[in-house]
């Protein structure tokens, strides 16, 4: 379970993602797309056009953490 301080957003990017993309293209996606600053330690998501598939974007203490979904029917 991810336990995320109240004082974090969550922005999500509206419309699909190609999700082959890694820390770079999905931190330019937030500065181009969502016009927010990757760096801030809010939480940004991404989902590939069948919505099956989810990436999420989070700076952290010096780093980035990159947490991948695929969900499941049923």
């Amino acid at each position: 379970m991810l336990t995320l301080p109240p004082s974090v957003r969550i922005y999500l990017a509206a419309g699909a993602t190609d999700l082959r993309k890694s820390f770079d293209g999905l931190s330019g996606l937030t500065r181009d797309v969502l016009a927010q600053d990757p760096l801030s330690g809010h939480l940004f998501g991404f989902a590939n056009r069948g919505r099956n598939r989810a990436k999420f974007l989070l700076w952290d203490h010096g780093g980035f953490w990159l947490f991948c979904r695929r969900l499941e029917e049923g």
